[in-house]
């Protein structure tokens, strides 16, 4: 294991890979990350697939066993395959963790990201098809996912809720989280085998900020600069603190075996050159956090990350930045508002282009 990977585990931060295809796994490029980068799991999403499915070649053998299926059920035997291998890379890391980490994400259809009852049905149907205990479903953390998320876990599917950016809708997904597990234990359900992650964004917060900031063109504004997404992450960390440690309702579900949701952050690459390539994961390191990085982020914490605690003891300088963006006029809810229906739309568009490409290639091999 590299150093950095390595101090960064050590401090209590699951690092998981965001990015998956098939020749990751059918290289060994995936186990040697595990092997070498301290990497204990992965999360795919409708973009990473998209990069995946559009390659000619790797997919091909399936296509042709497929033939001429429909395009939306090619996708689906397409993604669940990768998901349920990469499993099966991660089964010795799940169980020696307790199912904790070696977590695999397939995320439901985008379309239906206002969509409860076809999203829970759809979830179902992705957990069945994957059919290993260390999957997890992605469910966006839309107003119509949060019921989506709940009856989900009511059935004793492990979920990772994606597409959180404000404190507001974290409280929301941390109380489907728990509803779910109430369920799931009234419905008999062994729940020290579930898992759940919220994967709060932070990277698109700044970009959308820092946009703002720079609209402002004060010193004061200057100032704040590439704060307000660390600042967030912050906050939710001390907001999950808070809601497990006093939630009623946790202490029983823990009893019975249940774990904590984690924390997840997720957007961890940098997008501005003027700030450190480790900005999100070294900035925000804590115990029971997962952080979700694109290869370049890996290699570049690999390389010259920090690795030490930096959450701890943050929040009232967090909150400060929160408050002068406010003093700005700057409506972080507005921010955070426009992001998710920003996420859901570029996630869509992936989507339709994996639909496009999966088609070209039932075309191609069918020829």
């Amino acid at each position: 294991m590299t150093e950095a990977t390595q101090r960064t585990s050590d401090a209590g931060v699951s690092i998981w890979l965001d990015d998956l295809d098939r020749n990751r796994i059918t290289s060994g490029n995936l186990k040697e990350l595990i092997d070498t980068k301290n990497v204990v799991g992965v999360t795919t999403n409708p973009s990473i697939f998209q990069k995946a499915l559009a390659q000619v070649g790797p997919y091909d053998e399936q296509l042709k066993e497929l033939g001429k299926i429909n395009v939306e059920d090619a996708v689906r035997e397409l993604t669940t395959t990768d998901v349920r291998d990469a499993c099966d890379i991660f089964s010795d890391i799940a169980k020696k963790t307790d199912y904790v980490d070696g977590r695999v994400s397939i995320e439901v259809d985008p379309r239906l990201a206002h969509d409860t009852e076809n999203t829970e049905k759809q979830g179902e149907l992705l957990w069945n098809m994957v059919n290993r205990p260390n999957a997890l479903i992605k469910i966006p953390a839309t107003l119509e996912g949060l019921p989506a998320i709940t009856a989900t876990l009511a059935k004793g599917i492990s979920v990772n809720v994606t597409l959180i950016f404000s404190l507001e809708r974290y409280e929301q997904v941390m109380d489907a989280y728990i509803a779910g597990m109430v369920q799931a234990a009234e419905n008999g359900h062994d729940l020290s085998r579930m898992a759940s992650v919220a994967s709060f964004f932070v990277s698109r917060v700044d970009n959308a900020v820092d946009k703002l900031l720079e609209e402002n063109g004060s010193d004061e504004a200057k100032a704040l600069e590439g704060k307000a997404a660390v600042a967030n992450a912050r906050l939710a960390y001390k907001l999950w603190q808070d809601k497990f440690d006093s939630d009623p309702r946790w202490p029983a579900l823990e009893a019975k075996g249940a774990k904590r949701q984690r924390p997840l952050w997720a957007s961890t690459g940098t997008k501005n050159p003027a700030y450190s390539d480790c900005k999100y994961v070294d900035e925000l390191i804590a115990p029971e956090i997962v952080n979700t990085m694109p290869e370049k982020t890996l290699n570049a914490l690999a390389d010259h990350g920090v690795g030490k605690p930096s959450i701890e003891g943050t929040y009232e300088e967090s909150q400060a930045v929160m408050d002068k963006l406010a003093e700005l006029n700057i409506n972080i809810k507005d921010v955070t508002d426009e992001l998710e229906a920003d996420g859901v739309a570029k996630f869509i568009a992936s989507w339709d282009s994996v639909l496009a490409d999966t088609q070209a290639g039932i075309d191609r091999v069918n020829a």
